[in-house]
């Protein structure tokens, strides 16, 4: 009763409050553990090609299989999600992320290690990570922005910690027992877990068109709940293998939203080469005579200025100056990631490659920051969870096959400046794909709107910051909700 009470007087409620901000610091944490795990695996780089005396392409398949199946697995988490809950999503995260370590130093072959390492940890922190962001969303409803923002540090202090500890752990004990301890230390997404305790969404009258079980339905996703019989069996009803990829692959939002269409397609294209300096960066350093400590300084080096670029970079885009320019940003972003990549081609030297590392990563903080800002500017939000599925499908399928398809390039030329060459010309490329084809179709909406000829869509053509909602933002996250970042 005091729930309802605090919601209709506006005032914080009880889900901002007390333990909210525990499971807030647990989401940090988990964020740091997930997302900022992968950026440690160019460490290992030399040390998995020597033992297996494997290629550049074979080695990087470990990797791109890893960081593929964290971003790709959303719609399978968001199933399991709505089953079971988040908790429980969340501990069996962590369950995978550390047996696929630990099963990953047991490892006689490079195969192997894109089972365990690659598949099983990758997917269990999908897991992980992608519940813990969508817990949140239950714990947090007046300050859900400030709590997102917040627990996006965890991956800029991941990416600090884990290089750093990683090249330690590499010099003391091998790349055998380190995995072996990463296992452990993955287990803690367990206890993130545990922490986030089940809490359902206030309840609120359904709105016009609304079937009258939705709203109960959603209120049990974060409990791990079954629905009223009822809505159980309208729910079977619907469940035809046309609507289930309508609601977690939106192919029809991209062949009708000309804007999603072309930001989906520029992301895609662009994570062909968004990945390849946090795999090859290292390796690149070590080859050119940079002492390993210091090689894997670099990763860390990224991560620090993260901590502090990318939340100041969110802010700045919320700005109203930036209403509607939020994709001209980005695209700017990008196109900065690509034009650093040649500092490293100038050259190898230790001091010339910190210098690339901090240009790059006030790029990455741009990006990292706007990228599902920009999403949500061109789509709308009641199909926002379906749309990320489509988006993130495609992407980690350009994130899989980027570094081994480069990697066969630098085996085949013996030049690792081709990483650098390729990564850039992605980077470029989509840049400038997105910003002039958001550029013409702003000027078409424009004309459009002078000669008067009403849209039949509107949201098909138009780019647009304006939410259908005007209470989109007090309302409770969609029913299943996953959110991947970069």
């Amino acid at each position: 009763m005091s729930q309802g009470g605090a919601a209709g007087r506006g005032t914080a409620k009880p889900q901002d409050q007390g333990w909210a901000w525990v499971v807030l610091m647990a989401a940090v944490v988990l964020q740091g553990l997930t997302l900022g795990f992968p950026c440690c695996i160019g460490v290992f780089f030399t040390d998995l090609q020597h033992e297996f005396q494997a290629s550049n392409s074979e080695t990087s398949w470990f990797p791109s299989i890893m960081v593929a199946v964290l971003h790709g697995g959303g719609p399978l988490c968001s199933l399991l999600v709505k089953r079971f809950g988040c908790r429980f999503a969340v501990m069996l995260g962590g369950l995978l992320s550390g047996l696929g370590m630990v099963s990953s130093s047991f490892c006689k072959s490079i195969s192997q290690l894109y089972l365990t390492a690659g598949f099983i940890t990758g997917l269990g922190s999908c897991f992980s990570f992608q519940a813990g962001v969508t817990v949140l969303g239950y714990y947090f409803v007046r300050w859900r922005t400030l709590a997102n923002a917040v627990a996006s540090t965890g991956v800029s202090l991941g990416f600090t910690g884990w290089p750093l500890l990683s090249q330690y752990l590499l010099d003391e004990m091998g790349w055998r027992n380190t995995f072996l301890i990463f296992g452990g230390i993955l287990l803690n997404c367990c206890v993130c877990g545990a922490i986030m305790r089940p809490i359902g969404p206030l309840p609120q009258p359904p709105k016009p068109g609304e079937e009258p079980g939705s709203r109960a339905e959603e209120a049990q996703l974060s409990n791990g709940a079954s629905p009223p019989h009822a809505t159980l069996q309208q729910h079977t009803r619907r469940t035809t293998c046309f609507q289930v990829l309508q609601k977690y692959l939106a192919f029809d939002i991209f062949c009708q939203n000309k804007g999603y269409q072309i930001y989906t397609i520029g992301v895609t294209w662009m994570m062909m080469g968004f990945a390849l300096p946090h795999v090859y960066l290292v390796p690149y350093a070590i080859h050119n005579g940079v002492e390993e400590r210091r090689a894997a300084l670099l990763i860390a080096v990224i991560g620090l200025i993260n901590i502090f670029i990318r939340p100041l970079t969110g802010l700045l885009s919320g700005h109203r100056v930036f209403t509607g320019r939020r994709i001209y940003l980005f695209s700017l972003a990008v196109l900065l990631c690509g034009l650093s990549n040649f500092i490293c081609v100038i050259s190898a030297e230790f001091s010339v490659l910190i210098l690339y590392c901090v240009i790059l990563s006030i790029a990455m903080s741009g990006v990292g920051a706007l990228t599902f800002q920009v999403l949500m500017d061109v789509v709308e939000m009641d199909r926002f969870s379906s749309a990320l599925g489509l988006f993130t499908i495609l992407e980690s399928i350009t994130l899989l096959l980027g570094p081994p398809l480069t990697g066969l390039l630098v085996d085949i030329t013996s030049d690792f400046r081709y990483v650098f060459y390729t990564s850039s010309f992605f980077l470029i490329s989509a840049a400038l794909f997105m910003g002039l084809s958001f550029c013409a179709l702003e000027k078409k909406t424009k004309l459009r709107e002078a000669s008067k000829v009403p849209l039949n869509n509107p949201s098909r053509y138009q780019y647009s910051e304006t939410p259908s909602d005007p209470q989109a933002e007090s309302q409770p996250p969609p029913v299943v909700m996953y959110i991947t970042s970069i």
